[in-house]
């Protein structure tokens, strides 16, 4: 059996396979923000209670991604997302009778937190970036990170399709119904120990953690990790119901997002292939930037449906070009090895400040009846985040570089 079974998860059909995974399981979470305005309409909630759950969501995924990846990396990717998967749908079915804020919290905050770290870009990273050489590693996660952002583009309409046809309650089961898709899809991420093994020196988990912990370029890459969350995360969440709050219809929100997701899926293979050519840290300096400059923009102008697209189009080029930026140069710097695990723990950092972004939104809006003082603190942290990634140092590590020599040198 051999031969022909280990082969047909060939390097394409896994970065295809993986992509839809993405598209699934990340499309899923995206059409959460959609709930935002029917659930505490109906149920009596603030904002903040909402909002807490997703912060929670966010900051369990990152608290145990690194956790996630280490299993993956250690007893295989499939089982790990066979798991992700029965627990993600069974949180979306508990989110869909949910009536209190801790019932929510329980739900939409710890299972299908859980389930993402094991449903994500980190998890399938790891798979990818060992069926693909260096050369070809960054552009694979580009289209990897692309397919996520496809699931943006595919899942709000989706969504909010469900919303407006069946209601809140029976779309969260649906949603459930879909995520399903994700334990025949897994097959393709089986890896052989074999290869795992060659994928890297022989080290350990404890002796990968202490390397990467001990490098200043890994902690100000992850430093900058925890904007990206603060501020992709606040919006995700909370731009549908400021837009509503300025007088837009629910469908121009979803438009939004989905228009985010669209470009992100050009702007999530561009950036990919750009980091191939360029060097990846200055690269995500400029995308940090960018990010604050649109943001910027946007705020200063009249809120009108066409300057909302417009917005939506820009930064959603903009929106996930960090996830192959960070996790190529993890992969760079460490090799691939343990690139689950330590792509987890970057996501950690990430998470982290989804969590602020996402809580932050909610407590200021119910504290100040407006998103003012939020905006101008993405603004003022991207640029932070785009000076923090200019001194990383991008060289491989020493273990590495004594690697690529050839015999004898």
């Amino acid at each position: 059996m051999s031969s022909h079974s280990k082969n047909w998860r060939t390097p394409a059909l896994v970065l295809l396979l993986g992509g839809i995974i993405l598209t699934v399981a990340l499309g899923t979470r995206h059409t959460f923000g959609l709930f935002l305005q029917p659930m505490t309409a109906d149920l009596g909630w603030d904002r903040a209670t909402f909002a807490f759950a997703m912060a929670l969501q966010n900051l369990v995924v990152g608290l145990a991604q690194p956790f996630s990846g280490a299993i993956a990396d250690r007893f295989g990717t499939a089982r790990v997302m066979i798991f992700g998967s029965l627990l993600y749908a069974a949180g979306l079915w508990m989110m869909s009778h949910a009536t209190t804020g801790t019932e929510f919290s329980l739900s939409a905050g710890l299972m299908v937190g859980v389930a993402l770290s094991c449903t994500n870009f980190a998890i399938v990273f790891g798979v990818v970036g060992r069926a693909f050489p260096p050369h070809r590693r960054t552009v694979a996660l580009g289209i990897a990170s692309a397919a996520g952002s496809f699931g943006q583009f595919v899942m709000l309409p989706y969504g909010q399709v469900l919303i407006n046809r069946i209601g809140w309650h029976e779309a969260f089961v649906i949603l459930a119904l879909t995520v399903l898709i994700i334990i025949p899809l897994s097959s393709a991420m089986v890896e052989s120990r074999q290869k795992i093994a060659a994928s890297g020196a022989r080290m350990s988990i404890g002796e990968s953690l202490r390397e990467a912990l001990g490098h200043r370029g890994y902690i100000l890459l992850c430093s900058g990790y925890f904007v990206c969350g603060f501020q992709l995360l606040f919006v995700s969440i909370h731009f549908p119901a400021y837009l509503i709050d300025q007088k837009m219809s629910p469908e121009v929100g979803m438009a939004a997002l989905a228009l985010i997701g669209l470009f992100n899926i050009f702007g999530s293979y561009l950036w990919g292939l750009a980091g191939g050519r360029y060097t990846k840290k200055y690269l995500l300096s400029l995308l940090y930037f960018l990010r604050a400059v649109v943001i910027a923009v946007f705020i200063s102008l009249p809120i009108t449906p066409w300057t909302v697209y417009v917005f939506s189009a820009v930064i959603g080029f903009l929106w996930l070009g960090t996830v192959p930026l960070t996790s190529g140069l993890i992969a760079q710097v460490f090799g691939v090895r343990y690139l689950s695990m330590l792509s987890g723990i970057s996501f950690l950092f990430h998470q982290v400040g989804s969590f602020a972004g996402i809580y932050a939104g909610g407590w200021i809006f119910d504290t100040t009846g407006s998103y003012t003082v939020m905006w101008m603190l993405t603004i003022g942290m991207g640029l932070l985040a785009a000076l923090i990634n200019l001194p990383i140092d991008d060289k491989p590590v020493a273990r590495l570089a004594a690697q690529a020599k050839p015999a004898g040198v």
